[in-house]
């Protein structure tokens, strides 16, 4: 009974955890570019009483043996990175990666972080920066009296100056994509980082080689799916109920013990 009362304890933190990354998900339904989580589950150790296949005659083995759980723990939480659906804006500065991709974003400690949110604006010298106003990179500068400004599928930045007719390329706009994205590192901001899980960035053109193509005019919208989120929802609080009536069980064995001794 003591061990079921710990097992099931597991049992409640672990969904407690599974809750949580629902939550986040749902919270972030409207969030651009924001990729879903899902906790991942695996049992703990178990005590082996009798070993499988150990002999229990001269002639015969144990064919499943007796092993007893301990219970569950959350292995990790797992980026889904599955592809939006885009959201037409009309601004000439939002950008959605229509398949693989990630832009890329100077931080301001020199390093570089990756992002599927496009929402850009011009700073104060006419250079693309995210919603925290750090640099899209590499850097694009718009001139001043830019009549138009236009962005092809494979990132190329054209401009047209007021009383001009002939537009001018002034930069190209790369993808970056990495051998396992769910090893990225989310640090907020819609923001992830390279890390040794991930894999090195692998730069390239938008649109070629595997690469999403650029849209303009265009935010990609988050991922979560409410209603299967909802679904989620209700099994993990199932899962809670039963685990605490599992508690509440073990601690009504042991009451009629401690009460009839």
């Amino acid at each position: 009974m003591m061990n079921a009362l710990w097992v099931s304890k597991t049992g409640l933190n672990a969904q407690d955890h599974g809750l949580s990354v629902i939550s986040n998900n749902l919270a972030n339904v409207a969030t651009t570019g924001f990729k879903k989580d899902r906790a991942v589950f695996e049992d703990l150790i178990y005590q082996i009483q009798r070993q499988p296949g150990a002999l229990s005659s001269q002639d015969s083995r144990l064919p499943s043996g007796l092993q007893i759980g301990t219970g569950v723990k959350v292995a990790g939480t797992q980026k889904i990175f599955t592809t939006g659906g885009l959201q037409e804006t009309s601004q000439p500065l939002d950008l959605a990666i229509n398949g693989r991709g990630f832009f890329q974003i100077a931080m301001p400690d020199g390093t570089v972080s990756y992002t599927r949110d496009g929402t850009f604006h011009m700073d104060a010298e006419g250079q693309l920066v995210n919603a925290t106003g750090f640099l899209l990179e590499p850097a694009i500068t718009i001139p001043d009296q830019t009549n138009t400004l236009t962005i092809s599928r494979d990132g190329i930045v054209s401009t047209t100056i007021f009383g001009e007719t002939e537009p001018t390329e002034i930069g190209q706009i790369d993808v970056v994509d990495f051998i396992n994205p769910a090893g990225l590192q989310a640090i907020g901001g819609n923001l992830f980082l390279e890390t040794a899980s991930s894999g090195a960035p692998q730069v390239g053109v938008a649109g070629e080689g595997g690469y999403g193509a650029m849209e303009q005019g265009f935010l990609e919208n988050s991922n979560v799916n409410v209603v299967e989120e909802m679904v989620q929802m209700i099994t993990v609080q199932r899962a809670y109920e039963m685990n605490s009536k599992v508690v509440s069980s073990a601690d009504q064995m042991l009451q009629y013990l401690a009460q009839n001794t």
